[in-house]
């Protein structure tokens, strides 16, 4: 069963799409904030989310961000801002599509299935494998090329997870931030200066001159896999 995440304060409306979607064979959850938005995504990760831009707490594009640093799930913006400037903010931040308040139940559905035909999830590598190590995304544990297994940190871990999940792209400290630590720690970057400096010990072979976790300055972090070759 398809996966609907609804996020709006507006109880009208969220009872509505609910009934909607609920009618038509979709699953359901609902969140009435940001910070319970990534919660439940993160909990229970769902096929699409249409999401209020103005919400209690931390705001719709701040969501799409902090989402849109693990998962490429189909996200449509809901909301009464009509105006070019909070349309573009949102498809920037990475929002597929974008529906302005008051809408029609039929165009909402036809968006939505639109995004899901679109969306096609690349399949996921249980394993990565540098000349330094191999990370097991399923097993959840990082070993050494003798098959030594490397101790991490549940916090290591989750930021190791979240960088090797996206070879090759840019994370930014933000969403790294909100994914491991919460919303309310966007701001702490010497948390992950610390965890990154641990993770390079244990992991590259030269933790001053980094070859996989690469710092992009004041902006986030990239794990880049075809470093060695």
């Amino acid at each position: 069963m398809t996966k609907i995440l609804v996020v709006d304060d507006e109880a009208q409306i969220r009872k509505s799409l609910t009934i909607n979607l609920t009618a038509r064979g979709y699953e359901v959850d609902v969140a009435v904030s940001g910070e319970e938005a990534l919660a439940h995504a993160a909990a229970r990760p769902p096929d699409l989310v249409l999401l209020d831009i103005g919400l209690p707490g931390i705001d719709g594009v701040a969501v799409v961000e902090g989402l849109r640093g693990w998962t490429s799930v189909p996200i449509i913006m809901l909301s009464v801002r009509d105006g070019e400037a909070d349309k573009v903010r949102a498809l920037d931040a990475g929002a597929d599509d974008y529906v302005t308040k008051p809408f029609g139940m039929n165009e909402v559905l036809a968006r939505l299935r639109a995004a899901l035909r679109r969306h096609q999830p690349v399949p996921e590598q249980p394993k990565v494998s540098t000349s330094s190590f191999t990370i097991d995304l399923a097993e959840k544990h990082a070993t050494l090329p003798g098959g030594e297994p490397v101790h991490l940190t549940p916090i290591e871990w989750e930021i190791v997870e979240a960088l090797v999940r996206h070879p090759g792209r840019l994370v930014t400290q933000r969403q790294l931030l909100q994914q491991v630590w919460g919303p309310q720690y966007e701001h702490e970057t010497n948390y992950l200066r610390v965890h990154l400096a641990a993770i390079r010990k244990k992991l590259e072979p030269e933790p001053s001159r980094p070859r996989f976790f690469l710092t992009e300055p004041g902006i986030g972090y990239r794990f880049e896999p075809d470093a060695a070759s």
